[in-house]
């Protein structure tokens, strides 16, 4: 059996009894790493202590993925103009937050026999969202509820915000110069009797 020490360094080949009565001296755990290899290959270490760090840099790992969830927006398809743009608003928000969100139009009664109302309806929200969301999957009728799974196309956004900066920038400048030209005085004009 090959036998590597706490500070990595190769010890050597020695017998399993050998490495059993070492690890025991030195008061830690003969770990097997590889024991498809010829000969075999062990590891002194503390076992308990190698389990904990490997825990805590899994958590690390996890605390620094992504997390993406699936949040739903319904409406009916009844819906009045504002309402529709306070949902398409809804709906931006929830994607810059990185989440999945599915678009939902509820039936109501009679309301099912027109499902291209919910599609059409569907597909004004996505064109007012083409630019920051991609669809996952189209507009589609289940039951009584038509849907469609939005999720966020991060370069779409990027740029969205790069123009919403870009019009503040030029607004802030344009405000900027007409202060300053309203400072300054143009030629006197003489208000009151005309030369006859």
């Amino acid at each position: 059996m090959r036998v590597i020490d706490e500070e990595g360094q190769q010890v050597g080949v020695i017998s399993t009894a050998e490495a059993v009565a070492m690890a025991r001296e030195r008061d830690v755990d003969l770990v097997e790493v590889s024991g498809q290899a010829n000969p075999p290959v062990a590891r002194l270490m503390d076992f308990g202590r190698f389990k904990y760090e490997q825990s805590k840099k899994e958590s690390e790992a996890r605390k620094h993925q992504a997390k993406t969830r699936l949040r739903e927006v319904r409406m009916k398809p009844k819906i009045d103009v504002h309402d529709i743009d306070f949902k398409t608003r809804t709906v931006e928000k929830l994607l810059r937050q990185g989440d999945k969100v599915k678009v939902t139009v509820m039936f109501r009664g009679r309301e099912i026999t027109h499902p291209q109302i919910g599609k059409n309806l569907l597909d004004r929200i996505f064109d007012n969202l083409e630019d920051v969301a991609t669809k996952e999957k189209d507009a589609a009728l289940e039951g009584r509820h038509m849907s469609m799974i939005l999720i966020a196309d991060k370069r779409g956004i990027a740029a969205r915000d790069r123009a919403k900066q870009l019009a503040a920038d030029a607004e802030k400048s344009d405000a900027q110069a007409g202060g300053e030209s309203e400072g300054e005085s143009e030629e006197p004009v003489s208000v009151g009797a005309s030369e006859d």
